[in-house]
């Protein structure tokens, strides 16, 4: 299966999310998947299956619990395959930055100073 193919299912994508927040037990996954797809137990384990045969997922024995975790495996071939392609949103990205920085510098300028409480009266 190619990496897109993976990355292309929504609940693939949403699992590869909470993994990257830390090691998830399978039932933790499948509480939120469930919650949020309404699908079964079985199928969250099929998701979880496809992602670790193709480099994004680990998955560890603790004691009675599986522990699954974010493989960077594929993500790192995902990210070689999307680098030719960076110059199209790099500058993009670096202008937004630009003015973002613009914008917080502007409205600290047009802020008024702060006094230490004395009135003008």
């Amino acid at each position: 299966m190619h990496a897109f193919d993976v990355l292309g299912d929504p609940v693939r994508r949403r699992i590869l999310e909470l993994l990257a927040t830390g090691e998830q037990t399978s039932g933790a996954v499948t509480a939120t998947i469930r919650a949020e797809f309404g699908i079964t137990q079985p199928a969250v384990s099929q998701h979880l299956k496809v992602l670790r045969d193709n480099g994004f997922a680990t998955v560890r024995p603790d004691g009675a619990r599986r522990l699954y975790a974010v493989d960077d495996t594929a993500l790192r071939e995902v990210d070689e395959w999307l680098a030719p392609f960076r110059r199209f949103w790099t500058p993009h990205l670096a202008a937004m930055t630009t003015e973002v920085a613009r914008g917080k510098r502007l409205r600290r300028l047009a802020a008024p100073t702060q006094t230490s409480g004395a009135s003008d009266d």
